[in-house]
């Protein structure tokens, strides 16, 4: 499971063990699931229905991809997302 969200206005990522994951190693998450599976760029961007710039910029940590996108990508790659809302605020 991926938690998306934002701690001083920087986007950041959270696997199931807590690691924050910043949208560089997200990126690098989701280039290395789809070379395990054998999927060109252009051919995982058809699959999901994204944009192939947007999966070149998300792959080298360029981007900013909604939740839509990396829910599309997350279910071609056979990953899960979920998402969770927390007060960081003390």
């Amino acid at each position: 499971m991926i938690f998306l969200g934002l701690l001083k206005n920087k986007t950041y990522f959270c696997l199931e063990n807590h690691i924050i994951m910043l949208i560089e190693l997200l990126g690098e998450t989701i280039k290395n699931r789809r070379k395990e599976l054998g999927i060109t760029q252009p051919h995982l961007a058809e699959l999901a229905k994204v944009s192939t710039n947007t999966l070149y910029k998300l792959e080298r940590g360029q981007g900013n991809p909604s939740f839509e996108v990396l829910n599309k990508l997350a279910e071609v790659l056979g990953m899960e997302i979920t998402m969770e809302v927390k007060n960081l605020s003390r």
